[in-house]
């Protein structure tokens, strides 16, 4: 799938989502929506990267041109 497809994957299902071309296996992002305890008031997507720690994520220029989106 095209990363819209993706994005609106992990909106509408709160699904996480990766690429399979990604090097690093186990890697996924997913979307975060804040709540009464969150110090960030706006969603905001997020990546577990493959040492396990967990932080925001940007997609890149070839992240949002990419066709190997994948929902887990």
């Amino acid at each position: 799938m095209n990363f819209g497809q993706a994005l609106e994957a992990v909106k509408a299902m709160g699904t996480k989502i990766q690429r399979s071309g990604w090097n690093g296996k186990g890697m996924w992002i997913e979307l975060q929506i804040p709540d009464v305890n969150s110090k960030i008031g706006v969603p905001y997507l997020y990546m577990k990267g493959v040492d396990g720690k967990l932080f925001p994520w940007n997609p890149n220029q070839l992240d949002m041109l990419a066709d190997d989106w994948q929902t887990l």
